[in-house]
């Protein structure tokens, strides 16, 4: 294994345990057996590595063009908002932490927004679909595809909340919450 992948794995398991709060640098380090130096090699801040882990080491998302025309759209978006519960559920220990720090809170959203990245990504990754297959004449070209995939984003992650609130490691019945999720939006 990589120094690069052992540092992903620690920084994941350091993160979901502690948040990225919480988690440092050099404490992730020292999980992944490496000093905080060899840490900085591979990745430049904190926000790096937590991206890292988020597209790395948690669950993703099929990519938009290798959906279009394949299956039917609602078929398409349940397996992207089933595959979103799982990332959710994964990532949201993470992340959450840092809701109650605004200094934090700043600061982690200056570090992303410098990385390209940010909370908006899932419902932009649905409506790059969405508007892939409206393109393909696939979608109704009256859905607002924007509000169509924050609203199946925003389900999902509500989703996340109430299992891991609960102490759930994933949505119970993934599925049929995926289903009943897109149901209930027009596409």
């Amino acid at each position: 294994m990589s120094t690069r992948d052992r540092i992903l794995d620690a920084a994941a398991t350091v993160l979901r345990e502690r948040g990225i709060a919480r988690a440092t640098t050099k404490e992730i380090a020292r999980a992944a057996g490496c000093s905080e130096a060899l840490l900085y090699k591979y990745f430049a801040d904190k926000q790096e590595l937590f991206l890292g882990v988020l597209t790395e080491r948690s669950p993703q998302l099929d990519p938009p063009h290798d959906l279009v025309g394949r299956r039917t759209v609602v078929e398409n978006v349940t397996t992207l908002v089933r595959q979103l519960l799982a990332f959710y559920v994964r990532s949201f220990p993470m992340a959450a932490s840092i809701l109650g720090a605004p200094e934090l809170l700043a600061a982690h959203r200056a570090g992303l927004h410098r990385h390209g990245a940010g909370p908006e990504g899932p419902a932009r990754h649905l409506q790059a679909y969405l508007d892939a297959e409206a393109a393909a004449g696939r979608v109704s070209a009256d859905v607002d595809t924007e509000a169509a995939a924050r609203t199946l984003a925003g389900a999902a992650l509500i989703e996340a909340f109430l299992a891991v609130y609960t102490g759930l490691t994933e949505v119970p019945d993934a599925e049929a919450r995926a289903r009943a999720i897109v149901g209930s939006v027009r596409l």
